[in-house]
């Protein structure tokens, strides 16, 4: 007896799944897997990889490879939890990345990514990974950002904390806390110290224009996110100006104030100390919820007022803000800008008063800088490139010279 029925070939095994909200957005990726692999895969949702991995028909996969984009950042616990059920089975993991911020690919390599392959994929690429991860080849991870450049990572350091805060509109204290740290970098030619500027005044900060630098979307999504940022992805938020001072600037968007707690700026702080010998920090004109924290941390607290009503005001507003809290108004260091000259009498007397009736000690006296500080804030250049004969440079110099020769000896004393 015989049949006309002819045999059907088994079905060729799934060694492989694409993983997505939507794989149709990921078009290059699916001819990139036709080729490499023919039928033998097939595709999911997060949710849906999920469910799967968890079940038997799992045990034939190789790979999955999951595609996210920058949406797709909000659901990274869920891809988290697909890596991690992919790791329990012994199934490789190739990340394919859209346009996705270095901190949330940081972290899903964390997790368990086995390569990295950016969108859109160069040609061969995924072809190359595959084979990698077949031989069992060292994985190619993704580049540092070349807009970047991330120092050396010590993390053994204890730097010294110096916020700056004005007690009434424009009375230079962006000025101070950029000139400042670029200063304090340059306060020993032998062994430069690490320094960092850090822009907290969130919505208006300034720091971003007065050295010329571009702002970042990694900076909103380390300050989204302090709870999982580590100091890798703290530094590579960072820009370096003029290859001496590492600046984290405010977000490129307007942000609210209590965008980040008392816990988030506690965090962004012991990165910041760990990482350099000297943190500098641009404060917001207001009190925020967080300010007690900076104030906590703060070895020195610099607040710059003027000879005006309007410092004298805020300043006995913040002196009793601050005593009746019971913190730690001694660590407050005020500066006057614009501070009288030599031979202005007046001036001298009228400062005098003014510490008097407040009952505070002006320690740090700041000679009007003129047009050239305008000019270099608006040129984005430090007061050490752009004028670096002007009085106000010369000043806050020997201010930083200071620092940093009582710091050496504070650090000696210690050992």
């Amino acid at each position: 007896m015989s049949s006309t029925a002819q045999l059907q070939p088994d079905p060729q095994p799934i060694v492989a799944c694409t993983v997505s909200r939507d794989v149709q957005q990921f078009d290059l990726l699916i001819e990139d897997m036709e080729a490499a692999l023919g039928e033998t895969w097939g595709d999911l949702g997060f949710e849906d990889a999920l469910a799967f991995l968890g079940q038997a028909e799992a045990e034939e996969l190789q790979f999955i490879a999951i595609a996210l984009t920058k949406e797709d950042e909000a659901a990274l616990p869920l891809i988290a939890d697909v890596i991690a059920a992919a790791k329990t089975r012994a199934i490789k993991v190739i990340l394919i990345a859209d346009e996705v911020s270095p901190t949330a690919l940081h972290q899903l390599l964390r997790e368990g990514g086995d390569e990295f392959v950016p969108y859109p994929l160069p040609e061969g690429e995924l072809a190359r990974a595959i084979e990698r991860l077949r031989s069992g080849a060292e994985p190619v991870l993704p580049p540092q950002p070349e807009t970047s450049p991330t120092p050396s990572q010590g993390g053994d350091r204890d730097g010294v904390v110096i916020p700056v805060q004005g007690m009434s509109g424009g009375s230079g204290a962006t000025t101070l806390a950029v000139n400042l740290a670029s200063e304090l970098a340059q306060a020993d030619k032998k062994n430069p110290p690490r320094v960092c500027l850090i822009d907290l005044d969130l919505q208006f900060g300034a720091v971003a224009t007065a050295l010329d630098l571009p702002r970042r979307e990694a900076v909103l999504e380390i300050l989204s996110d302090t709870a999982s940022a580590d100091n890798e992805s703290f530094l590579q938020a960072m820009l370096t100006y003029q290859d001496r001072l590492s600046v984290l600037t405010s977000p490129s968007e307007l942000v609210p104030l209590d965008l980040i707690g008392p816990a988030d700026v506690e965090r962004l702080i012991a990165m910041a100390r760990a990482e350099f010998d000297y943190v500098v920090i641009d404060m917001p004109p207001s009190l925020v919820e967080w300010s007690e924290t900076v104030l906590n941390a703060a070895h020195l607290y610099f607040a710059t007022l003027e000879l005006d009503m309007r410092s004298a005001q805020n300043t006995m507003r913040m002196k009793r803000a601050l005593q009746g809290e019971d913190l730690p108004f001694d660590k407050l260091r005020f500066v006057l800008n614009r501070a009288p000259g030599f031979a202005d009498l007046s001036g001298k007397s009228r400062a005098r008063r003014l510490a008097d009736s407040l009952g505070i000690s002006i320690e740090i006296m700041l000679p009007d800088g003129g047009k050239p500080v305008t000019q270099c804030a608006d040129q984005g250049t430090a007061l050490s490139e752009g004028a670096p004969k002007n009085a106000l440079r010369r000043e806050i110099a020997k201010l930083a010279r200071q620092m940093h020769k009582v710091n050496r000896a504070d650090a000696a004393a210690s050992r």
